[in-house]
């Protein structure tokens, strides 16, 4: 019996319904996919580096690379990594904040915007963890920084620094924190930390859409969702939905379905009290359950993408998501209604140690990072075999 299935089925008996299906009981050895699992294709595209976070395509066959403890900016183009000049040493690196996430705007081929999320060292000498907009120079050989579209996300000693960055198709600029290990942050509508932000990527103002737009505190205008422990994947389905990964304390990693002003339970107190639930029912008001959990022990999931839904067969659709202690990629099936259904873990993505993220890139194919430092991380190229 596969862990998915006795978390969504722990779920049906605390109550909450909505993270399995209705109806339908969800064995994912029973009910599998309806088309054939291919085999995969894995190619490294690179070698040498370490903790890489983050890739993003810049069009061209060219990716975007951050790495996290060397506060690298890179570019990929034609197989070899060249550095892209950029101010790492403003760049706060501790535990696991550092240089962090990543977006490459919808329209770079026209302003060569790029955004990144990262720990940030302040002009009073002290720290936060930020959003800044950079613009690219023609060649994609040095950053320049154009403004901090938001920051003073709380740190403490690095831990739970997030950073995940993604630019929805309505334009907005959503933003996973994490909350730096301090156990009043996630429930704190005053505090950014914990929480999915959602905010204007072009002059930093709160989203419109956010449900505490209207706010008297400046903090909770950019509040998209609440009651989160460590965000490390934001990924957006093709039928619009908004989607989190993040890390739990000794069990239950989270997939979440992201609705706007919903409390997702997280609520570590008094002190850092990482024994309560990861969704906490009895918090006032109604905390949304897990749509996927690990239950125990954690897998650390991470990073995440929705794979193409052409080309791939019974994993077409389904939202792939890198897992760091298990070192594997795990393919999850959600249906319509945002339900789990089954969830694999193909053997040729189980070879490479820890792997930190997954990317969909332009044409169809995943890239996946490793994530074992030392300076021996690659990146990896996933296709469908024939």
């Amino acid at each position: 019996m596969r862990r998915g299935l006795l978390a969504c089925l722990a779920l049906a008996l605390a109550g909450a319904v909505s993270g399995c299906d209705q109806g339908e009981e969800p064995v994912p050895g029973g009910s599998g996919p309806a088309r054939a699992l291919p085999s995969l294709r894995v190619t490294e595209m690179a070698s040498g580096l370490d903790h890489p976070w983050d890739v993003r395509s810049l069009g061209g066959g060219r990716l975007l690379v951050t790495e996290r403890d060397r506060a690298r900016l890179s570019l990929l183009a034609h197989g070899r990594l060249h550095p892209v000049a950029f101010p790492g040493d403003r760049i706060w690196v501790s535990g696991e904040t550092g240089l962090l996430g990543l977006a490459v705007d919808p329209s770079f081929r026209d302003n060569h915007r790029i955004y990144t999320c990262q720990g940030w060292v302040r002009s009073d000498g002290g720290h936060d963890v930020r959003v800044i907009a950079w613009r690219l120079d023609v060649a994609d050989r040095e950053a320049h920084r154009i403004t901090t579209l938001v920051g003073g996300f709380p740190t403490s000693s690095g831990r739970h620094g997030g950073c995940r960055l993604l630019i929805a198709r309505n334009g907005a600029l959503l933003v996973g924190t994490g909350d730096a290990a301090e156990g009043t942050n996630p429930q704190d509508l005053h505090s950014l930390g914990g929480k999915t932000l959602r905010l204007d990527r072009f002059t930093g103002r709160p989203w419109p859409g956010n449900r505490y737009v209207h706010a008297a505190d400046p903090a909770q205008r950019y509040v998209h969702t609440r009651g989160h422990r460590n965000v490390q994947g934001l990924a957006q389905r093709a039928d619009g939905t908004l989607w989190s990964v993040e890390h739990g304390p000794d069990r239950d990693d989270e997939i979440n379905l992201l609705r706007n002003g919903r409390d997702y339970g997280w609520n570590p107190v008094p002190g850092y009290d990482e024994s309560v639930p990861m969704t906490d029912q009895a918090l006032p008001g109604r905390q949304v359950p897990a749509r996927f959990s690990t239950g125990f022990p954690t897998r650390a999931l991470s990073g995440a993408a929705w794979v193409p839904g052409t080309g791939w067969g019974g994993y077409g659709g389904t939202l792939a998501v890198a897992a760091l202690k298990d070192g594997l990629v795990l393919f999850v099936r959600f249906d319509a209604g945002g339900s789990y259904r089954w969830d694999r873990t193909p053997g040729e993505l189980q070879s490479f140690g820890r792997l930190r993220t997954v990317t969909a890139l332009p044409g169809g194919a995943l890239v996946v990072t490793t994530d074992n430092g030392g300076g021996q991380d690659r990146i990896l190229r996933v296709r469908p075999g024939t």
